[in-house]
């Protein structure tokens, strides 16, 4: 009893003091007014106990019950029962009816004396509990004796519970003390002085206590007795016990009132979190009208609490009570997500704002990348009642998000969404959607008769163009189907509307030159103009993949990347992929940052995507093929080997994207020297793309490749025959990263002087190229070459040169392959002065750097020989050796590295130096 008592010293006192006034004849009365569970009762019987056993007093005790509170003097006859032993003439005098006004006060005149009677003998303490639960004679008659007990040798010691306080008692004869909580040191007492310490969780406990019990002591026994069955709990259902729930429960259907009861129930429902009511919001949601605040509950400010409120609540009532506080945030124009957070615990979303509510606050949640949570949303929308066509864009919309996670279950909405419109131009609206999701389960064929059978129906030649070239992009990923898809955007170039010609032509230029057909220049002329021309809206997309491809192809990167990103969301948030443009910009956004040696971007833009998709979502073998080889270049190769491989090729089809993984494996074979597992898939990469009438090297230069290991394998003959088609086809196309990898795979085959020239062009052309992998890889074969010619100095500036290129690269942390294959090849090579690798502009000679500063004005090397009277030969030689020291590869970027801006560290010039 003692713990309870915690912090109760100034109620003692009063109490204390209160007696000794009455037994000196002078009686007062002490009220301790509390909410439901501080020790009002436990605090009555200590000063029962103390008046009893020090004062002498003679106890008189009534305790009030809500059953007897409609019986009139039912308080009454409880104390004169006590004082007269069971009878007597004033048991005699109350009637067991509400007497008239004038019979009362004689009633209760004849009682005061009775009472006086019997402290005349011994002074009398008058111990009274719950005197809220009282009937109201007996209240009237308490209020009675209090105002005339000055006289009297009576101590009048009552509690009430302050949220039922009725009576007024007067300030002249006594004194009320209300009982506050017990601050965070008393409750911490009370918490490691419990036997739940001995279960290792003492600090647990008590830091739970002080917070759940927001100093109820009630509440901190009830909670601890629970914590002797378990550890503290994270929710209420994982408590042990069932006390701390019951209490909470109790107190709020039988103990709080009709008012408390509603201000407790909306805290609970309303939460501590940004969505949280305050002030007069939360008093009108509490159902007390328009005006007015209620004050926060410190005890619901835990989650433990609320969450008990809430399993005791009526559900209907917890329903009614969350439509109206979704309702007041609506009107009040709080964030859509404050609002669904009440919508989602509704069992049907009943009117249009509730709907609306829900899928704006899912749109939120899909920007910030917080998929689960916006798949959530719209599912409890779509319980609403809802008219087909609002359904269906709903279902379309949660389409989306579901089919990164589950493709079948993206699929299954998807047919719903297009069952549900009988209209043919609605479903037209939504065929794409259905096919695009398809093409990415790898059922290319179903989604082209999907988008057949919605276009049989249509009278719309426009709405026809429109389904005709989307199912083109979809028949990319099918060999046959390509092939008659561009046939047919061969014709419908030739007659479709401005708004739908640029698609047509992008594919058919896609497969020309795929073909080797088309040069890179003749692409550009096709491509550029008609990046300016109207596109209809419902294509959008799907031309700018295509367009992004061929600019990609066209090495032009930055503006391919600046394609995708205008449709693309930056991560964490996921593309939607029920958009076919969408699945192809995704695609050419990794390639391109792969191709420019962006690799963490690569890792950083497509990961969340493969983490979503992983499980039964879509395979995506494209964007996994880019995501590991980037991983491959960063020194990740088990991780790298990990992602293809968990690819099951066997249900593969003829889609572009499974070549694209084929040939991401062999890159990675060669790199580990496993020559034969590379040339099987270089040349299986290789079939799969003349199936489709692929054979220019732009994408997937798998000749190149397939000769490398060739020589790896000792056959450079037929390496040779590999070679010199890949450089044929590269000419044709004519980039410089196409032709530079042609002509190193040509070098090495060829071997000899022939091969170092072929090895020195493909350096001096790949340096006109955005291709730094290309270009390190190049200058690794023309060292190698250069050192067994018997050139050893050049070919260690070659090679030292591919160091420092492969260190920018991957810097802030070079530990990749490249730099991995740079450091074996000068240790090989004999390499032995450190002071070779001397970087960035202070390492210029005094001729470097005056050719150097005439060519980042723009002047030729024509034009430089000439103002310096030098031969052009001298001039590029002198070039070269500049581009090493200052790291770069284009013309462009000397301007920018004169200052000495991105020299090479000191502690880099040291790694090479300790190769030695």
């Amino acid at each position: 009893m003692g713990n309870v008592l915690l912090e109760r010293d100034e109620a003692l006192a009063e109490a204390a003091k209160a007696g000794e006034s009455a037994r000196s004849g002078n009686g007062r009365w002490v009220l301790f007014g509390a909410a439901t569970g501080m020790g009002r009762t436990a605090l009555l019987e200590e000063v029962v106990r103390r008046e009893a056993n020090d004062g002498g007093m003679r106890v008189l005790h009534a305790c009030c019950s809500p059953e007897e509170s409609e019986f009139p003097f039912a308080l009454v006859r409880q104390i004169f029962s006590e004082a007269e032993g069971g009878g007597g003439d004033e048991g005699d005098v109350i009637p067991f009816t509400d007497p008239p006004a004038d019979e009362e006060q004689r009633i209760f005149h004849r009682l005061v004396i009775a009472l006086a009677r019997t402290a005349g003998r011994r002074p009398v303490l008058l111990a009274v509990d719950d005197l809220h639960d009282a009937d109201p004679v007996s209240r009237r008659w308490i209020g009675y004796l209090a105002r005339r007990l000055a006289g009297l040798p009576v101590l009048l010691v009552l509690t009430e519970c302050h949220e039922k306080a009725v009576t007024s008692l007067p300030g002249a004869t006594g004194t009320s003390v209300p009982l506050r909580p017990l601050g965070p040191a008393a409750v911490a007492r009370l918490a490691h002085t419990d036997p739940t310490r001995s279960r290792g969780h003492g600090a647990d406990t008590a830091e739970l206590c002080v917070q759940a019990s927001a100093g109820n002591p009630a509440l901190v026994h009830a909670l601890l007795a629970d914590l002797r069955e378990g550890p503290p709990p994270g929710r209420l259902s994982d408590l042990a016990g069932r006390r701390y729930r019951n209490a909470i429960g109790h107190w709020l259907r039988a103990r709080a009132t009709p008012r408390s009861h509603r201000v407790a129930l909306a805290l609970a429902v309303a939460g501590s979190g940004p969505a949280a009511l305050g002030g007069a919001l939360l008093h009108e949601a509490a159902g007390l009208g328009p005006a007015g605040t209620s004050a926060p509950c410190p005890l619901l400010s835990h989650p433990l609490a609320r969450e008990a409120v809430l399993a005791a609540a009526d559900p209907a009532e917890l329903d009614a009570l969350r439509r109206r506080i979704a309702r007041l945030l609506d009107e009040h124009g709080a964030p859509a997500a404050h609002v669904a957070a009440h919508l989602l615990h509704i069992d049907r979303p009943g009117e249009e704002w509730m709907t609306q509510s829900l899928e704006d606050a899912a749109e939120d949640a899909v920007r910030d990348g917080r998929t689960d949570e916006a798949t959530a949303l719209l599912r409890h929308a779509l319980t609403a009642p809802l008219s087909p066509g609002r359904r269906a864009g709903l279902a379309l919309r949660l389409a989306a998000l579901e089919l990164p996670l589950s493709t079948d279950a993206g699929i299954r909405r998807l047919r719903a969404a297009l069952e549900l419109h009988a209209d043919d131009h609605e479903r037209a609206a939504v065929a794409p959607a259905l096919g695009a999701a398809l093409v990415a389960r790898g059922r290319t064929d179903t989604a082209m008769h999907v988008m057949r059978h919605v276009g049989s129906g249509l009278g719309d030649d426009e709405v026809v163009h429109v389904l005709q070239t989307t199912a083109a992009v979809m028949a990319s990923h099918d060999a046959v189907a390509w092939r008659n898809a561009v046939a047919r955007m061969r014709e419908l170039a030739a007659t479709a509307p401005l708004t739908i010609e640029p698609l047509a032509c992008g594919l058919v230029t896609e497969y020309e030159a795929g073909a080797g057909r088309l040069s890179v220049a003749e692409v550009l002329t096709h491509v550029l103009p008609r990046l300016k021309a109207p596109v209809d809206s419902r294509i959008r997309t799907a031309w700018l993949g295509s367009a992004a491809t061929l600019l990609q192809w066209a090495d032009r990167l930055d503006e391919a990347r600046a394609l995708a990103d205008e449709c693309l969301p930056a991560p964490p948030a996921l593309p939607d992929l029920t958009d076919i443009g969408r699945q192809c910009l995704i695609s050419v956004r990794a390639e391109a940052a792969l191709w420019a040696g962006d690799f963490r971007r690569v890792i950083a833009e497509n990961t969340p995507l493969l983490d979503a998709c992983a499980g039964q979502g879509i395979r995506m073998p494209h964007v996994v093929s880019m995501v590991a080889l980037a991983h491959h270049e960063l020194g990740h190769r088990t991780h790298a080997r990990r992602l293809v491989a968990a690819l099951d090729e066997v249900s593969a089809d003829s889609s572009w994207e499974w070549n694209e993984l084929r040939y991401a494996r062999a890159v990675m074979h060669t790199a580990e020297g496993s020559w034969q597992d590379a040339l099987d898939d270089y040349l299986s990469c290789g079939r799969g793309q003349s199936a489709r009438d692929f054979v220019s090297p732009v994408a997937t230069p798998w000749r190149s490749g397939a000769a490398l290991a060739l020589v790896g394998l000792g056959q450079p003959a037929r390496a040779l025959d590999l070679a010199e088609e890949e450089l044929r086809h590269a000419r044709t196309w004519g980039t410089p990263r196409a032709v530079g990898r042609a002509l190193r795979a040509h070098g090495v085959a060829t071997g000899c002087r022939r091969g170092l020239d072929s090895l020195h062009e493909a350096v001096a052309v790949l340096r006109q190229a955005p291709a730094p992998v290309e270009l390190i890889e190049t200058l690794l074969d023309l060292g190698h070459a250069r050192i067994a010619a018997g050139n050893g100095r050049k070919g260690r500036d070659d090679l030292y040169e591919a160091h420092t290129l492969a260190l920018r690269l991957l810097s802030p942390d070079p530990a990749g392959r490249l730099v991995r294959a740079t450091e074996n090849a000068l240790r090989t090579g004999g390499a032995r002065r450190a002071n070779r690798v001397a970087t960035g502009s202070a390492a210029l000679t005094g001729a470097e750097r005056r050719i150097v500063e005439l060519a980042a004005t723009g002047q030729t090397n024509t034009e430089i020989g000439a103002a310096l009277h030098l031969a052009r030969r001298t001039v590029e030689t002198h070039l070269t050796n500049a581009y090493r020291k200052l790291g770069v590869t284009r013309r462009t970027q000397l301007a920018s590295r004169l200052d000495g801006a991105g020299t090479v560290p000191a502690s880099v010039a040291g790694d090479v130096a300790a190769l030695a």
